[in-house]
């Protein structure tokens, strides 16, 4: 682990709202995060083999294959921490994405400042960032 100590945490959004993409970039800016972007599920996969990010924000209403999905498919082969980033605010769908295995659960419309304090709490959780 001591040769990651000087590695920036990196970030996979999966989300197919371009603008949000966007808000994301501007959180990669401000706090020196590695961001790698994905505009549906089956890109997503692809991109998380790729790339192995610390930390995966994903959208749950997305062309292809929903969040959902992805969620299942990604935890059946990686522990890799998970925001659900969604318009989807009712209790049973909080539930279902926690339950699916989402580290945490932001709902759309949301702000940087919180969307970075989730990241940085999620990764000093998993002992990416102290």
């Amino acid at each position: 682990m001591a040769d990651d100590e000087n590695v920036s945490p990196s970030f996979l959004i999966i989300e197919d709202d371009p603008s949000i993409s966007e808000i994301v970039t501007r959180v990669r800016d401000k706090e020196g995060f590695i961001t790698h972007s994905a505009f549906d599920g089956p890109q997503g996969l692809d991109a998380y083999y790729l790339t192995q990010p610390n930390i995966i924000i994903l959208d749950v209403n997305m062309p292809v294959m929903d969040g959902w999905e992805t969620l299942d498919r990604l935890r059946r082969v990686s522990e890799t921490p998970v925001i659900m980033l969604t318009v989807y605010s009712a209790k049973q769908d909080i539930i279902k994405g926690l339950e699916l295995g989402a580290d945490d659960y932001l709902v759309k419309p949301f702000g940087i400042k919180e969307l970075i304090a989730r990241v940085t709490t999620v990764l000093r959780r998993t002992s990416l960032v102290l």
